[in-house]
């Protein structure tokens, strides 16, 4: 009888995988592509997004592991660097580098009988393994998402995936295509090294500072979450006091109220837009030679675009009819469980403000529960199976998320962990 799970990817979710399946006494193997732990945190690795002035944007103390602290000597904000120094320490601790086979490509995951199959490329080949069950922690941010832009221009179209160190926009004149945290960030870069810089916005965003009444900002109001709408109407108003309207810098007004997209953790760029360093240009119509024209009949020259259109969800190496999957992304319970392919799981297919990792954790720890009570309490395991084929909780905490690709695995973190814990305390029989 097969014993071992898979876990698929040694970067954040990975590893709370690991460490997990480890806690609950369950034996596990896993599969990473790079050579050691850290996922995209590991600026060499070799799907890794990273660029060299990448930072977190949600403060450590709303990020971390509960269980692994960071320090008091690492900043409010971590480097990439101590990132990667943060996860290899987690990984240290609890002995889970052992685990992993480095250097391992996953190309499928199939299922066979009641084990699932995983086929692995290393350098000496391909060879599958028998697992009890597979956990999918590969991440949500490897994959660029690359829109086709009609017309043709002269010089470089990259994706910020390619985009690793400011001397790449030395003496060039720059436009960053969408204005999320990497494009928003790209953009200061760009203020201190490029020629001249531009950002071009389809829609108008929600900007937070990281510092609010000289403490960071995600670590204010966190006791008991208010209500929706009484909390868009508060942070909207302190937001206004801090970094007044966007719409004065040159940015459309949004279209959605604050916190029904993800908001832009980056007051910088509104700092550079009041002193001129860089101008707001509206939608790419096409490009056109040496240079771009846009949607309000503007044109500008340029020599490098950078697609800061995001990523797509990435599972290539499994049949997407096993994880629901016919649109923006997978459709499973609670982001995690499929009804089509019992032992299948899916971590860290989340996105909320202030999840952090510990919200990828308590996913980790779900599975484990789940996968324990499947052998010691087989009737709590088969009443939630009955919950992972039925309809899907509202996990939005009354927010009305914008209906866009990028959206469709977003959650509220308090409702959506609020539902993880009460899971995991019905599987283990304590509610």
């Amino acid at each position: 009888m097969v014993e071992s799970f898979a876990v698929i990817g040694a970067g954040p979710s990975g590893l709370a995988a690991a460490r997990n399946l480890q806690r609950a006494g369950l034996a596990w193997t896993g599969y990473e592509l790079a050579g050691d732990v850290g996922g995209l945190w590991d600026f060499e690795g070799p799907r890794s997004t990273v660029y060299e002035s990448a930072h977190l944007i949600s403060s450590k103390g709303t990020t971390q592991f509960s269980e692994h602290p960071m320090g008091d000597e690492v900043a409010d904000y971590p480097s990439h660097r101590e990132l990667l120094r943060y996860f290899r320490g987690f990984a240290e601790r609890f002995g889970l580098r052992e685990g992993f086979r480095f250097g391992s490509e996953v190309v499928k995951v199939a299922p066979a009988g009641d084990a699932w199959d995983v086929t692995v490329r290393t350098a000496e080949g391909e060879t599958t393994h028998r697992h009890a069950g597979v956990l999918l922690a590969n991440g949500t941010l490897s994959e660029p998402n690359r829109p086709e832009l009609p017309g043709s221009f002269d010089g470089d179209v990259i994706h910020t995936s390619a985009y690793k160190r400011a001397a790449q926009l030395a003496g060039r004149r720059v436009l960053i295509v969408g204005a999320g945290n990497s494009g928003c960030d790209i953009a200061v870069d760009a203020v201190h090294h490029a020629e001249a810089v531009d950002i071009s916005v389809r829609r108008g965003y929600h900007f937070v500072p990281k510092y609010l009444f000289g403490r960071p900002a995600d670590t204010l109001n966190q006791g008991r979450p208010l209500p929706a709408r009484i909390k868009q109407a508060i942070d909207g108003r302190v937001l206004k006091l801090f970094t007044g309207d966007p719409a004065r810098f040159g940015f459309p007004e949004p279209d959605h109220r604050i916190y029904e997209s993800h908001p832009i953790v980056n007051s910088l760029i509104l700092h550079h837009l009041g002193h001129g360093d860089l101008g707001v240009r509206a939608d790419v119509e096409r490009l056109d030679g040496d240079g771009v024209r846009f949607r309000d009949g503007t044109r500008g020259t340029y020599d490098l675009v950078i697609l800061a259109t995001g990523y797509r969800l990435h599972y290539p190496f499994v049949d997407p009819a096993l994880l629901r999957w016919d649109g923006a992304a997978p459709d499973l319970y609670l982001n995690i469980f499929s009804e089509n392919a019992p032992g299948l799981f899916v971590l860290g297919m989340i996105e909320a403000s202030g999840i952090g990792w510990q919200g990828r954790y308590e996913q980790a720890e779900l599975v484990a529960s789940y996968l324990t009570a499947r052998k010691e309490a087989p009737r709590r395991a088969a009443a939630f199976d009955e919950r992972i084929r039925g309809p899907r909780p509202d996990l939005t905490g009354g927010y009305s998320y914008l209906g866009l690709d990028r959206m469709a695995y977003y959650v509220n973190k308090d409702a959506y962990r609020n539902a993880v814990r009460a899971a995991v305390a019905t599987l283990r029989g304590e509610k």
